[in-house]
């Protein structure tokens, strides 16, 4: 996995691996993908021995802001932000910047990310391309299978307050506008705040009401897997509908592999994990650092899911 963040951040972190003192990281929630995320910064912190003081702020906005505020009032040498809400990255920017502390943010994007200044950074991959890829495979698997005349699509979305979830379902619908893809049609689209038990939930209020999609295309994996689980649950067979998430988590691997996911979109949670802690040593240490970097995404399908199956 270290290679790629390599591959997709040249040397820019190359030549600083020496402690920095304590850093804190302030994560939005739980879900397997920050897990292997957090994961990832702790190998990276350990190969020098670096402190991380991780705390999760389980999508609650106020709770982040504390356990930022906490992290200033301990002194901590850096800061690493996985923001809940990408609308209060301003606010924490300048808490840091009073406070003379580097910080970091990193995979959900800032939305003060150009204006950060030089003792901040983003690490992250281009939400609307993760959106853009998942639903242009969406739109190439319908076609395929025929059913490219008023295809009913569900569209299941992130906490709205991230630029993720915004970007990512901007992206459906900005794909299924162009001539190639206009056959597709969004017959309800509702956020499930990343959680599968509320896509579950959804998903079974869905077919309830009478819903019958052709696919169902979630911002994430883990509601892609609820959505699915409700599915099944309702006796539908999953070689019926098309579904798809982003991020390749080895749930997901599983899910396709056993032929239940359609469509998924590998995000580099290691390598931004890590990226996030490589960088804020740098910034901890005076050194400059490029921002944003960009980590890319790539397509997941039946077809390679071999290859993916095992990296997160």
């Amino acid at each position: 996995m270290k290679r790629s963040i390599i591959g997709a951040l040249g040397l820019v972190f190359a030549t600083s691996t020496a402690y920095a003192g304590d850093i804190g990281v302030a994560i939005s929630h739980s879900d397997s993908f920050l897990a292997v995320m957090v994961q990832g910064m702790k190998d990276e912190a350990a190969k020098t021995k670096q402190p991380l003081q991780i705390e999760f702020a389980e999508a609650d906005i106020n709770k982040q802001l504390s356990q930022v505020q906490n992290f200033i009032a301990a002194k901590v040498d850096a800061i690493i932000v996985n923001v809940v809400e990408s609308s209060a990255s301003p606010t924490i920017t300048k808490m840091a910047a009073d406070a003379g502390i580097p910080l970091v943010y990193v995979n959900n994007t800032p939305s003060d990310l150009d204006k950060l200044g030089p003792k901040a950074a983003f690490i992250g991959s281009n939400e609307a391309e993760a959106g853009t890829i998942e639903t242009k495979e969406v739109c190439r698997v319908l076609k395929e299978q025929g059913k490219d005349k008023d295809a009913g699509i569900l569209v299941i979305q992130g906490i709205l307050a991230q630029h993720s979830a915004e970007l990512r379902s901007k992206a459906v619908h900005d794909v299924i506008a162009t001539p190639e893809c206009n056959f597709i049609k969004i017959i309800d689209e509702q956020s499930a705040n990343w959680d599968p038990v509320k896509a579950q939930d959804l998903m079974t209020n869905w077919i309830t009401a009478g819903y019958k999609p052709l696919a169902v295309v979630a911002n994430n994996d883990e509601m892609a897997l609820g959505a699915i689980n409700s599915m099944k649950a309702a006796g539908w067979d999953m070689k019926d509908i098309v579904v798809a998430g982003i991020d390749a988590t080895k749930d997901a691997m599983h899910y396709m592999q056993s032929g239940d996911l359609d469509v998924s979109v590998f995000q580099d949670a290691i390598g931004q994990g890590a990226g996030s802690v490589e960088a804020a040593i740098k910034l901890a240490k005076d050194e400059k650092v490029e921002s944003p970097i960009w980590i890319p995404f790539e397509l997941v399908n039946p077809g390679n899911v071999d290859k993916y199956a095992s990296k997160n």
